[in-house]
């Protein structure tokens, strides 16, 4: 998937020196925040995903290197290759919901996202946790949405049975498909724990292609 290379080019050094202070899930959040209000200047951007206005700075320009994004006085919109690669990254990755702590996860704040049709590439979701903690979130919560039932890897028993509303909340908003994949991201505020969950939900996808 092409949309993938990008991102994980975007999160990359373009030159000798410093690593880049952002992660590939902070590209994501960044091109979801520009598609979302159609055009947004680099102080909003900045305060939206949550760097410092130098690191916006730097991710923007990498942005404009893969050609994702125009820049004008107007602010920064996508281009016509970053809405084509956005729409591709949205048919794999869902936007994200917040649901309350429970016995299932391991923050206060946690938050939501579907993966679309990558339970094969599942094994017992230690891939997600870690990388999800790389964005500094407590962990992330892997569920295998199959025979109309989420069920969490390696698991017999029913998960849920303490917390039957978050299932709810899972099923009716997300509305997962046969092999779909949910994962919550979990940590101590919203932005981090959202930032687990793309996270980890990118490698899920690059693993699923890998397996290809």
């Amino acid at each position: 998937m092409e949309i993938l290379e990008v991102v994980e080019r975007v999160a990359s050094k373009i030159a000798p020196g410093r690593t880049p202070l952002f992660t590939e899930a902070h590209v994501i959040k960044a091109l979801e925040e520009i598609e979302a209000q159609g055009q947004v200047g680099r102080i909003k951007l900045s305060k939206t995903v949550g760097l410092g206005e130098g690191t916006t700075r730097t991710l923007v320009k990498h942005l404009q290197k893969e050609k994702l994004i125009r820049i004008s006085r107007s602010g920064i919109e996508l281009s016509e290759h970053g809405k084509k690669l956005f729409s591709a990254l949205r048919a794999g990755i869902s936007m994200e919901i917040e649901i309350p702590p429970s016995p299932l996860t391991v923050g206060a704040f946690n938050v939501a996202v579907l993966v679309r049709d990558v339970s094969s590439a599942v094994r017992y979701g230690l891939e997600q946790r870690d990388a999800a903690i790389r964005t500094g979130a407590h962990g992330a919560t892997t569920l295998i949405f199959s025979r109309n039932r989420l069920t969490m890897p390696g698991v017999t028993e029913d998960v849920f049975k303490d917390a039957p509303s978050i299932r709810d909340a899972l099923l009716s908003k997300l509305k997962p498909k046969e092999n779909d994949v949910i994962i919550i991201g979990s940590a101590g505020d919203k932005r981090t724990a959202e930032l687990g969950a793309k996270m980890a939900a990118l490698q899920l996808l690059k693993s699923s292609i890998t397996k290809q």
